[in-house]
């Protein structure tokens, strides 16, 4: 482990990787720091330009985007209240009143320090956990994968923003749109309509593309007259005494833990980490009271436990193919272009790949601390860019990336169908990361059924009868069941306290 760690940081620190990783880290927080862009914006519009890249140098490129932009987006969190990625909401919470204060240095300062003990400590556990659970995921057989891939998409529906229905409805439209293609058993096109651009189905790129960017922009543009109020980046206070540290030690520490454990179930992502992680601060602290108002324990645990979702998020990805987070179903899409198949046999055909992953993130960690310690007053100007200027390069961008695939107009007309799509969507509040993860997994999945089906003459016994496939479907019958139990126990506790003769006040009617 240490010999192959070893050589991937020396790969990492020649020139033109080294270049790829400072590069996607400063990226990642200059667009994390832009309201309304996010990490995954970035990555998906970044993928058309890794097509003639290295691979490694791609995975890598991307790598340090994704840790980047969740650092990023603290910044806006801070200075205006409108945290620059999902997972930064809740430093709102802290963040903008120690900043309104006329501290802002000191909330950068603690959300900055929490943020590199975050991802240390999630890539520590990275280090260690990946390769034996890879090992121990190379004896799951079929009806383990399609039991674990049915777990996390039940699982990514039930933590979804909104309601539970709506998130599985977007998870099982993901997994239709996916279907049109050629059949992989029998060979044959399905749902193309005669339509013979269908036959290869709809590519990954142009759909995330058109999801994640497209629908962004279309809501920038219908807010486009919203008013940001500034408030000058003072930095005095940014650096954390000795004292600071010492106090802060236990609950960077506790919420880094509990970021990673939430980053390693498939497709939680940062934002629960991140409201857990607060949760637990704020339970056990001894001013709870100060939550809210500029704690300097919750901004700590907020920005602690959001990135140390990322090094959990690709433990599963490296380890079992299963993506942690909306962003790691980008990556996988990243590593099929480039001919790399994700899964427990990665470290067996691509080592170098994986361990350039597991390099790159403690290296981006490293200058993410570095850049936003020493340029987070220059990065703080880029939030007041007029998205005017800003909306019609990516548009264009998007354009160019869509069409850069295969030279066609039909991949950039479903770019800009998905877009259209994704905004309607979240104006009705179905969440896009089950839609995105159910169009990404749906294709294993299937084969994963099939190559079951086929073994065992058709029969799904194994899934009762073997231990994990029992366990997984348990988890997801559990996990589907429970919101509404627990809606139906709420419901009927309400009518409980309702019922007549229960209120104080009935029954005292004159007569």
């Amino acid at each position: 482990m240490i010999g192959d760690l070893g050589g991937a940081l020396a790969h990492i620190f020649t020139p033109l990787p080294f270049f790829y990783v400072f590069l996607g880290t400063v990226l990642g927080i200059v667009v994390g720091a832009i309201p309304g862009l996010s990490g995954a914006m970035l990555i998906a519009l970044t993928l058309p330009l890794t097509f003639y890249m290295e691979p490694v140098n791609a995975i890598v490129l991307l790598v340090a985007m994704y840790v980047g932009s969740i650092t990023g987006g603290l910044i806006t969190a801070t200075l205006l209240r409108m945290p620059g990625t999902p997972s930064n909401v809740v430093t709102t919470f802290d963040g903008h009143p120690l900043a309104m204060s006329g501290r802002p240095g000191r909330a950068l300062g603690l959300g900055i320090a929490a943020s590199f003990v975050g991802g240390i400590v999630s890539w520590i556990v990275l280090l260690l956990l990946a390769k034996p659970l890879s090992i121990w995921a190379t004896r799951f057989g079929p009806f383990e994968y399609f039991t674990l891939i049915l777990m996390a998409m039940v699982l990514i529906a039930s933590v979804s923003q909104g309601s539970m229905v709506k998130g599985l409805i977007a998870g099982f439209l993901g997994m239709l749109v996916s279907m049109p293609g050629v059949d992989p058993s029998a060979g044959q096109p399905r749902l193309t309509w005669d339509w013979y651009v269908l036959n290869g189905g709809l590519k990954l790129l142009p759909v995330l593309i058109g999801i994640f960017a497209v629908s962004q922009i279309i809501g920038d543009i219908v807010s486009i007259g919203k008013k940001i109020d500034r408030i000058d980046a003072n930095l005095s206070g940014m650096l954390m005494s000795f004292r600071d540290w010492r106090r802060q030690a236990f609950n960077m520490l506790r919420s880094s833990v509990i970021g990673t454990w939430v980053g390693i179930l498939p497709g939680i992502g940062a934002s629960i980490g991140s409201i857990m992680a607060y949760t637990v601060a704020k339970n056990m602290s001894r001013a709870p009271e100060e939550y809210g108002k500029g704690s300097e324990e919750g901004i700590v645990a907020s920005e602690a436990a959001n990135n140390a979702t990322v090094g959990g998020a690709l433990i599963p990805l490296i380890s079992m193919g299963i993506p942690g987070s909306v962003i790691d179903a980008i990556l996988i899409g990243a590593l099929m272009i480039h001919s790399i198949q994700p899964g427990p046999t990665l470290f067996l055909t691509n080592a170098d790949v994986v361990w350039a992953m597991i390099a790159a993130c403690l290296v981006a960690n490293v200058i993410m601390l570095i850049v936003m310690m020493g340029s987070v007053k220059v990065v703080s100007q880029v939030m007041y860019v007029p998205r005017t200027f800003l909306l019609p390069v990516i548009l264009v961008f998007c354009i160019i990336g869509a069409f850069a695939l295969d030279n066609t107009m039909f991949d950039v007309w479903v770019m800009l169908g998905f877009g259209v799509l994704g905004f309607a969507m979240e104006r009705a509040g179905f969440p896009l990361g089950p839609f995105v993860i159910g169009f990404v997994l749906a294709p294993l999945m299937e084969e994963k059924l099939r190559s079951g089906l086929m073994m065992t003459a058709g029969s799904i016994e194994p899934i009762f009868t073997r231990p994990l496939p029992l366990l997984f479907l348990s988890i997801a019958v559990i996990l589907l069941i429970a919101p509404f139990i627990r809606a139906w126990r709420q419901s009927r506790i309400a009518r409980s306290g309702n019922a007549p003769g229960l209120n104080s006040g009935e029954g005292d009617s004159t007569r």
